[in-house]
């Protein structure tokens, strides 16, 4: 695998392919391994996961160098329903295992029980389908439960919302103490960083833009981040934001840019902590 700076076995930056359709996924991937990236991330639910079969295989880069996150949709969670889903995406993916498997979202108003479909994950993980399986979107009251009905099977992640304007502290500190790593979606805020003052004055004596300096912030605070783009300038400046070393200084004061800005929300989401 890589050398890339990793947390707990997960590549820390990787290439996310939310709202990627088509030819944009698979342009992207290949962009993103061009540039030295080595984490891929998907969904079921993102229709995409062929098309970043593509890209991977166009690519020329080894499958074993890289790590493939895909997520199980909830339309997925119904009894006995998981276990195809995942084949199928494996199929579509042409791996014969993913590095991690993730709950997308808990099952929307409870149609289905949480016990149901997280034992179905741990069937899934028991038939080495995954060598890693975790949570998204998970409230801490959520993590607390599928641990117990995971027993000694590791959550590897809870991949959620997270960036400097929503750092999404009650769930962050849950799982820091619980030893399961954070992974950031929209770490940029989809773009709402651009231009703010505290991110480009700090950025200024990294000779760096804004942007890397929110993704060098989480990734100072041991989450794992997918930023995505669909342009080829912007993947590559994104991974970069790897090599920035922030003082503990520029640390505490981007902190202070909190203000719980979310932006993934809904009707099916979970009540989600505060």
């Amino acid at each position: 695998m890589t050398t890339e700076p990793s947390v707990a076995g997960i590549p820390q930056m990787g290439y996310g392919t939310w709202n990627r359709p088509g030819d944009e996924a698979h342009h992207g991937v290949i962009w993103a391994l061009e540039a030295g990236c080595r984490h891929i991330d998907t969904a079921q639910g993102y229709d995409n996961e062929q098309d970043v079969a593509r890209g991977i295989k166009d690519s020329g880069v080894p499958r074993n160098e890289i790590f493939i996150t895909t997520k199980v949709k909830p339309d997925n969670f119904a009894p006995g329903a998981m276990m195809p889903s995942v084949k199928e995406s494996l199929e579509k993916l042409n791996t014969d295992q993913v590095d991690l498997l993730l709950i997308h979202w808990p099952s929307p108003h409870n149609k289905y029980l949480l016990d149901s479909y997280i034992s179905q994950l741990a069937d899934v993980f028991d038939a080495g389908l995954a060598k890693r399986i975790g949570v998204s979107n998970f409230t801490k009251t959520l993590v607390d439960q599928s641990i117990a009905l995971l027993g000694d099977r590791k959550i590897a992640t809870n991949q959620v919302e997270c960036h400097v304007y929503m750092q999404n502290r009650p769930i962050a500190g849950h799982c820091e103490k619980l030893g399961i790593p954070l992974t950031a979606y929209a770490p940029l805020a989809r773009g709402a960083v651009v231009g703010d003052p505290v991110l480009d004055e700090i950025a200024k004596s990294h000779s760096a833009t804004g942007e890397q300096i929110a993704l060098a912030f989480l990734m100072a605070k041991g989450i794992i981040v997918i930023p995505s783009s669909g342009k080829k300038d912007r993947i590559i400046s994104n991974f970069e934001a790897r090599k920035i070393a922030l003082t503990p200084a520029e640390v505490t004061r981007l902190e202070g840019l909190d203000k719980g800005m979310r932006l993934v929300n809904g009707a099916s989401a979970p009540a989600w902590d505060i």
